[in-house]
């Protein structure tokens, strides 16, 4: 039963990324944060393996066709706060970044402790009280605002940011409340999935878990039109993961059966060059069965299956292979085939895809159309986007969109 009423200018649900950045860049009002977990980041703290990939060091287009969901939609805020002034204000907070392998950026120390501190200290010097352990149950309407209600005190607010984050990795607290509070203001909600998440396929062929591949391309058409994603990837238990699998799942929708992916096992190769490699090889390896004349061109892990996918007599001597299989086995290193038949868990996914519905949502300030006060900012929005820091910086965007909107009464 509800305690105690306790008034501020503004709520925050969530110390996350987006609920630390709005808080410590609202000025002029009294701010609350609301803050289920007994510290702030705790989503943050993991992301990166730790080491949190706080944004990508890239132009505004390039950041645009990275996103997956609603890129529009977020034009402005995006230009309202790039990723150069991410960095610009992590300087001014003490911690220095650093830029990595495709444009991903890291604080030096390679710690995202140090970027929770530095986001939850400047709140505080912006006088923004938190309180840890406050798990919101309720949200009403008021004439003059809001009421939110925890376990013991009603906060009341004139305005209300909703930043709790998505569905993914639900034992840092992302269960989707925020997604009920959404919808109990009035907001479509988007059904949210996981995204950036490893893939379960129907096994025609056995590769041992942990046997993992470079400079693959893996490919899928959805809708008929095609995806693909240069890179790593891992072979699992139950399917497909690491980061080239990762990145393609952002594209791949429900599953209602079973949809083909494709493994370009030799991208650098066309065709043509691919047949004269496999000739080369098989010349100098003409009196050896199949199985042993592959180990210049595939891990060994691989052979047999890609051999069984060809439909090819493994212990038959190279130097009688025919024109017809040699070009079923070329046919199969561009195009190893799984069935796709579903994805990992939310406890699982990097990210939500879905979310609070965009249209419902001015662009420019985070604040619903259908309720005056009421801001969303973060991965609660519908808008998700491909690893590399692009979704860290669409929280940090959306969050000072809100705050700004907020410092200024809009």
């Amino acid at each position: 039963m509800t305690k105690s009423n306790v008034q501020f200018d503004t709520v925050i649900i969530g110390a996350g990324a987006a609920g630390l950045m709005a808080a410590g860049s609202i000025t002029g009002k009294s701010v609350a944060v609301l803050e289920r977990n007994e510290k702030p980041g705790k989503k943050l703290y993991i992301t990166g393996k730790g080491r949190c990939n706080v944004t990508n060091d890239c132009q505004p287009a390039e950041f645009f066709s990275n996103v997956v969901s609603n890129p529009k939609f977020l034009y402005s805020c995006i230009y309202g706060f790039m990723p150069s002034d991410t960095c610009r204000l992590l300087s001014e907070c003490g911690v220095h970044t650093k830029v990595e392998r495709g444009n991903r950026v890291f604080p030096v120390s390679d710690k995202s402790s140090d970027i929770i501190r530095a986001l939850y200290r400047r709140a505080e010097a912006n006088d923004v009280k938190f309180f840890f352990g406050e798990r919101v149950r309720k949200i009403e309407r008021q004439p003059q605002g809001f009421r939110i209600c925890t376990e013991t005190t009603a906060y009341l607010c004139e305005k209300l940011l909703i930043a709790t984050g998505g569905k993914s990795y639900p034992a840092t607290g992302s269960d989707g409340d925020g997604y009920k509070f959404a919808e109990q203001l009035g907001h479509t909600v988007i059904p949210p999935r996981p995204s950036l998440v490893p893939l379960r396929t129907r096994r025609n062929v056995s590769i041992p878990a942990g046997v993992s591949l470079k400079n693959v391309t893996v490919s899928v058409c959805v809708k008929n039109k095609e995806y693909s994603q240069f890179g790593e990837m891992l072979f699992t238990h139950e399917g497909l993961s690491g980061p080239a699998v990762l990145r393609l799942s952002a594209y791949i929708g429900q599953i209602t059966s079973p949809l083909p992916l494709r493994i370009d096992l030799k991208p650098a190769l066309d065709e043509e060059t691919l047949y004269k490699r496999l000739t080369s090889d098989f010349t100098a390896y003409a009196n050896k069965q199949l199985k042993n004349a592959m180990e210049d061109l595939l891990p060994k892990a691989l052979i047999l299956p890609v051999l069984q996918q060809s439909e090819l007599p493994i212990d038959k001597k190279v130097n009688v292979l025919t024109k017809e299989e040699r070009k079923k086995l070329l046919y199969t290193l561009k195009n190893f085939s799984f069935d796709i038949i579903g994805t990992g868990s939310f406890a699982e996914a990097i990210v939500t895809s879905g979310g609070v519905c965009t249209e419902e949502v001015d662009p420019k300030t985070m604040e619903s159309k259908k309720v005056a006060g009421l801001y969303f900012a973060g991965e609660l929005l519908d808008v998700d986007a491909l690893t590399g820091g692009f979704n860290i910086q669409i929280a940090f965007s959306t969050a000072y969109a809100a705050a700004t909107a907020i410092s200024n009464g809009e």
